[in-house]
Parts: structure tokens; C-alpha cells; sequence
């Protein structure tokens, strides 16, 4: 207790001299977590809920139009629209909609809380390492007292309990390419069926996931400019082009489908503002940008990939698509015809 008492006094002092610093961004600064910080606050603007994870995200349909937010370091995903369709098998789930479209790998999620930061009222979910995973905004139209409702049914019996944090991440040293079975990996790639396939052949062959892209089949996959990518989110824009912005955190994947048109470049912030979705990327984070090809029953899918220094992705672009049906031939095209490959 006396370790959150004094995290506590800090968060405060660093509030008051920092106004309008980020906790993501505070945490860091204070050596803690976002969890840890939040929690200093249960009993005043803060309630710790039951780790129910499944069954909170299913009841966050009954609060209306909300606004889900997933994120990384480099990539904010917000997406306004209503929770419905909200299945699990085991600790898989999924929420498919036209707006709120998100894929949970419940194993990571460890904690979550109800927040009120002066009136703006939210639910948070954090994973074994303090991060956030997802978080859940009330919007000016959601159902308060449906949020009050669920709040009070999933409230934590106990509120002051420790939370248990687990910092150390897990390093993945990646195997020389020698030692890959590159010609298996380049015939099982052509050889591709869906693009949910791709996460297990890197699993099976023991590659990350760019060495997996160094070591694609010709013309399957080339680093391209960071300038190529924001020219083809201007080009979708000025033309009307659907497409699919997919940004992960440790447990959520969201998804964002449809047009983007409202652009603007604040400092090194890249960003989508349009009334039901934003995103802010951070450029000078990205390290590579990726077009990269992918066989399958289909025909090919293409996307942009963009990763940071340590290899971690940090969002996906497609053209708007769903399974059995073909890639839009106007994202294709564009994106051939708009890349610039990179030195």
C-alpha cells in the first residue's frame, strides 16, 4: 500500500507540472505502468471491475454508439459505432460489424477499470504488463445509465487489491537466414489459401515477420517509401477508395473499413480525423514500410505494412474487402502504380 501511496503523490506532482501529458506517455516517464498509475485513483475517479472480460465486452452493446480505441506506440485506432456481434471460442473472440470490428486474444488481458476523467467516462482493459489493450469511450449519445448499470454489475469485489504486473517482454531472437528453410517457405507462400494463413507459415518456418517478408517470393513483398504510403492514403482519400486500417495492441486487433478523408499532418503525427474514425500515426517511428503480396483462394491480396525499428508492426492498410470476394482492382492498381521502392 505504501508503494501506491507514493506512486500516487508522484502521478500528482508530475499532473501538475506535465497538464497535458499522455499517462501512456506519463508511465513511461515515471518507470510504472498505465495500470499502475490508473489504479492510484480507485475509490475517487476510478472503479476496478471483475475480470469478466468476455462478459463486460458482450454487455457494451447495451451502451449504444461508443467509441473504441486500440492502440500501440506509434498507431491510435479510434472507431465510433456500436458493440454488437460479440462471440469467443475459448480465448479467441471476435466482434464483427460494419463499425466496431475487432479480433481479442483474451490470454493477454489481465485488468480492467471504469474511468471518469472529468465527466468523460470510460471502460479500460489492460494486459500482464500493464499496457493498455483496448479501451471503450462513451460518446455524447451512448446510454449513461446503461454504462452505470454495467459498471455497477461487474464492479470488483475487492478495489484495493495489487496489481500483479509483469514487465519482463518476451525478446524473439531471429534465426540467421541460413538456417531457414527458404525454398519450403517460398513454395508454401505461393501456395497460400487465405490470409489468415500467413501468421502460422511464419510460426511453422521460425521466421519473424519481416524476415518472412526479406525472404518472400520475388516481387511478393518490397520495402517501399514512407512518403509512397502516405500518398496512397491521400490518393484513397481524393478519390472516394474504400479501405482497411487494421492497428494492434497486445489483445485487440481494430479494424477500421470505409472511406478516409479528412487528413492532417500535425508535427510527426499523421492523421486520419473524420467524424467516426481517427487514427494518428506516428512517422518518424516507422523504420520500414512493406507492399506486400499474398496468394489466395481469392487471388492475390495486397497490403501495406508499416513496422518500427525493433520489428514490431505497427498498422496494416488493405483495400476494403471481404472473404470469397476479390481485391478491389482500384487499390491494386493504385498502389502499384503509386509505390516508390525503397533504397
Amino acid at each position: 500500500m505504501e508503494k501506491v501511496i507514493d506512486l500516487k503523490s508522484q502521478w500528482e506532482v508530475f499532473k501538475t507540472e506535465n497538464p497535458k501529458i499522455r499517462i501512456r506517455d506519463a508511465a513511461k516517464q515515471l518507470d510504472t505502468t498505465e495500470a499502475e498509475l490508473l489504479a492510484t485513483a480507485v475509490g475517487d475517479t476510478v472503479i476496478r471491475l471483475e475480470s469478466d472480460f468476455q462478459e463486460i465486452l458482450k454487455t457494451v452493446e447495451s451502451l449504444g454508439k461508443v467509441m473504441a480505441l486500440t492502440r500501440n506506440d506509434y498507431c491510435v485506432h479510434e472507431r465510433k459505432g456500436v458493440y454488437k456481434n460479440v462471440t469467443f471460442s475459448g480465448p479467441m473472440g471476435l466482434a464483427v460489424n460494419p463499425d466496431i470490428d475487432l479480433r481479442l486474444f483474451m490470454m493477454q488481458w489481465a485488468s480492467a477499470f471504469a474511468v471518469d476523467e472529468n465527466g468523460r467516462k470510460s471502460l479500460q482493459f489492460f494486459g500482464k504488463d500493464g499496457a493498455a489493450i483496448h479501451k471503450i469511450y462513451l460518446t455524447e449519445t451512448s446510454e449513461v445509465e446503461a454504462y452505470e448499470a454495467l459498471v455497477s454489475k461487474f464492479t470488483a469485489a475487492s478495489q484495493n487489491e495489487a496489481l500483479v504486473i509483469n514487465k519482463d517482454k518476451k525478446v524473439v531472437t531471429e534465426k540467421p537466414d541460413a538456417e531457414i528453410d527458404a525454398a519450403g517457405f517460398k513454395e508454401t507462400w505461393l501456395t497460400l489459401q487465405d490470409t489468415h494463413d500467413f501468421h502460422g507459415m511464419l510460426r511453422k518456418f521460425g521466421v519473424t515477420r519481416t524476415q518472412g517478408l526479406r525472404l518472400a517470393p520475388q516481387g511478393h513483398a518490397v520495402t517501399i517509401t514512407k512518403e509512397s504510403l502516405k500518398a496512397v492514403i491521400e490518393k484513397a482519400a481524393e478519390t472516394d477508395l474504400e479501405i482497411m486500417v487494421f492497428t494492434g495492441s497486445a489483445g485487440c486487433i481494430q479494424i477500421h473499413t470505409g472511406l478516409v478523408k479528412k487528413l492532417l499532418q500535425t508535427g510527426p503525427w499523421f492523421n486520419v480525423l473524420d467524424p467516426d474514425f481517427n487514427m494518428h500515426l506516428r512517422e518518424d517511428a516507422i523504420d520500414s514500410v512493406w507492399l506486400v503480396k499474398k496468394p489466395t483462394a481469392d487471388g492475390i491480396v495486397t497490403s501495406i505494412e508499416v513496422f518500427d525499428q525493433s520489428g514490431e508492426i505497427i498498422v496494416q492498410f488493405f483495400g476494403k474487402r471481404k472473404p470469397g470476394i476479390p481485391e478491389n482492382e482500384h487499390w491494386r492498381l493504385m498502389v502499384n502504380e503509386i509505390a516508390v521502392i525503397a533504397e
